[in-house]
């Protein structure tokens, strides 16, 4: 431990939260599960987990070989505008064809019901199939880990690390509390509405924007 370790470590933090903090996809998709009031935790350790891993790669040495090579780049833009695509229309149908209400003592938003399973999934989607995840967490990150001499890369990479883990605790206990204070989810159907017209409006608007880069 030197004198420089801990600006070092603070810097690769403010750099993921500045980074993390836009309301995108994957985001997006947290604050779904945590006003569904399902499997929010369980979608935040995927969304951190993933984090740690695109940083891993980033700070490893993935700048260091030049950033992600055209051709997996173009793949993976294409792969995440699909997956965009089609969540972006789930959310357009729930929004035009509202589901019908739970019943009484039902824990579903707009009976809406979500396994373990498919939570993980879209998680995983949502993050490794995001092009802005890679280059937010594996590029950026991983580039401006190279202002910083070996181990002080490391310590860049870790405090960025913190920044996502601070970012997804801080934003699942704010949804935790927010859904317990609205109650039953049934009770917030214009809510629900405006949030899958807001997700499908901005899943499509990237989807369009990525797949713009590749002509």
């Amino acid at each position: 431990m030197h004198l420089f370790t801990a600006p070092t470590l603070f810097a690769g933090m403010a750099l993921c939260l500045s980074l993390i903090m836009a309301i995108g996809p994957q985001n997006a998709h947290v604050i779904r599960m945590g006003l569904l009031r399902q499997h929010l935790w369980l979608t935040i350790g995927v969304c951190i987990a993933t984090d740690f891993a695109l940083i891993g790669i980033g700070v490893g040495g993935l700048a260091q070989l030049g950033g992600l090579s055209d051709t997996l780049l173009g793949a993976m833009t294409g792969a995440g505008a699909a997956v965009l695509l089609l969540y972006g229309g789930q959310a357009m149908r729930r929004f035009l064809r509202p589901p019908v209400q739970p019943q009484a003592g039902a824990d579903s938003a707009a009976g809406t019901t979500v396994s373990r399973r498919q939570a993980i999934a879209l998680a995983l989607a949502l993050s490794w199939l995001n092009p802005h995840a890679w280059l937010d967490t594996a590029v950026l990150i991983g580039a401006a880990s190279l202002a910083y001499a070996r181990p002080d890369n490391a310590v860049f990479g870790l405090g960025a690390a913190i920044g996502s883990l601070l970012w997804f605790s801080a934003l699942g206990t704010a949804l935790w509390c927010v859904g317990h204070r609205l109650g039953s989810p049934r009770n917030s159907q214009r809510l629900w509405r405006a949030l899958d017209a807001l997700v499908a409006l901005m899943m499509w608007g990237t989807a369009l924007w990525l797949l713009a880069g590749l002509l």
